[in-house]
């Protein structure tokens, strides 16, 4: 029995300006990330108080309110004072 011998290139219809050497593959599974997303690395004390990027996001969202209301308070303050 003679075996058919298989091609080592792929027989596609890829047009040729299509260079897919750039492409960007997602992972999948827990360590899957979006495309242009930033990362922050907690310090293991921190990780321990907030337990997912949605506790750690409330917390940032809360004191960014806290300091644009001090930073509204002191503007005030300095305004009286000149």
């Amino acid at each position: 029995m003679f075996m058919k011998k298989v091609k080592n290139e792929m027989d596609d219809e890829l047009r040729p300006e299509y260079d897919l050497r750039n492409l960007r593959v997602r992972k999948v599974g827990p360590q899957r990330t979006g495309f242009g997303s930033q990362f922050v690395q907690l310090a293991p004390d921190v990780a321990e108080v907030f337990p997912d990027a949605e506790a750690v996001n409330e917390a940032l969202r809360l004191l960014i309110r806290v300091m644009r209301e001090n930073k509204h308070v002191l503007s005030s303050a300095n305004a009286g004072t000149n």
